[in-house]
């Protein structure tokens, strides 16, 4: 390999993908039959986003290289990221078939037979992958695979050994971490501190690899469920204020009146109180500066932190100006402002989740 393959090579490892396709191009530019420059430049362009591109690129380096097996396993990317799962399979096979002792083969099949329905595409995408690990046990990506495919299987003990496998192969592999916290997630009302060591496993994927979109959106629906916890606590205060009132203009008086005050002020102060005392419990220090800067940057949450801040306010007031119907009455349309910006948040967070 020239030295200016090994540069671009180096640079595609460090992220810069432009630079790598540039010294790419200018190694073909002297050498236009060099498979191994073709299926870089193939690479750094499906990352470049320029899927197209590398599909015509990747397809050259196949006519000059039809029995390398590096062209295949770079083909079935390119075809991935094109979504074209029928011919991404026919490649992977032909890797296979080509390579059958290579793991890098097995591991690509498995992730295209990942993208059918069926259950029996998903059995033999597990299959692939428990593949691919026993022909590369050192290959922490093998047992992400694993754990994928079990976890779309329903295996989420087999799972977790697999995320938890890769770590010790690799601590800083962000996908494992961001795999293996969205299994914490999901267990979080079953097993407690689940919510906690997710949120730790986002933060640490997120660190690990800053142009990884997947860890920070899954911190985003995080913050977002938490405030959409808060919405109920807001939607209770509300509620209690406005019986409250309701019960003072109907003309209690002195001490049964005192007591409606009271009431309504535990109401607000207990049902905040708790949810705080709660929040602080579950998200230790280290780790509210990062969920806070992930939250100031989402807009649905930044959103939606409107309607639950106008709920905490009229709440209060409410209790000072129990006389005014009207300013009581405000309660109903804040409440249905909530609704209508909690469904277009989380319509919008949907809507910016990352391709997988």
């Amino acid at each position: 390999m020239s030295r200016a393959l090994q540069q671009a090579n180096a640079l595609f490892d460090l992220g810069r993908h432009e630079q790598a396709a540039a010294l790419a191009a200018q190694h073909l530019a002297g050498d236009p039959d060099n498979a191994t420059a073709l299926v870089l430049l193939a690479r750094c362009r499906v990352r470049l986003g320029d899927g197209r591109q590398a599909l015509i690129t990747v397809e050259r380096a196949l006519h000059v290289a039809p029995e390398s097996v590096g062209p295949w396993l770079t083909h079935t990317h390119v075809l991935l990221a094109l979504k074209e799962y029928k011919q991404a399979e026919v490649s992977a096979r032909r890797a296979v078939e080509l390579a059958p002792q290579h793991w890098a083969g097995h591991y690509n099949l498995g992730i295209v037979l990942g993208h059918g329905a069926r259950r029996k595409r998903k059995r033999a995408a597990y299959e692939s992958a428990r593949r691919a690990v026993a022909l590369a046990p050192e290959e922490s990506d093998a047992y992400i695979l694993v754990g994928l495919t079990a976890h779309r299987t329903g295996n989420h003990r087999l799972a977790q050994e697999a995320y938890e496998t890769a770590l010790r192969l690799n601590p800083d592999n962000s996908r494992a971490h961001n795999h293996l916290s969205l299994l914490h997630l999901r267990r979080r009302w079953l097993r407690p501190g689940s919510w906690t060591r997710a949120a730790e496993g986002f933060v640490r994927a997120a660190a690990l690899d800053l142009e990884d979109r997947h860890a920070r959106h899954n911190l985003e629906n995080m913050a977002w469920g938490t405030l959409m916890g808060s919405r109920w606590v807001a939607f209770a205060g509300s509620l209690a204020v406005a019986l409250g009132s309701a019960h003072l203009r109907a003309g209690a008086v002195g001490t049964d009146a005192l007591v409606t005050c009271l009431v309504c002020a535990a109401v607000l102060v207990g049902g905040w109180g708790g949810w705080l005392l709660w929040q602080a419990r579950r998200v230790p220090p280290r780790l509210r500066r990062p969920l806070l800067l992930v939250a100031r940057g989402c807009r649905p949450v930044l959103g939606m932190t409107l309607p639950i801040a106008l709920l905490i306010v009229h709440a209060a007031l409410a209790l000072v100006l129990w006389r005014s119907a009207l300013f009581s009455g405000l309660a109903i349309p804040l409440v249905f402002f909530a609704l209508v910006m909690s469904v277009a948040g989380r319509t919008a967070l949907q809507q910016g989740a990352p391709k997988q």
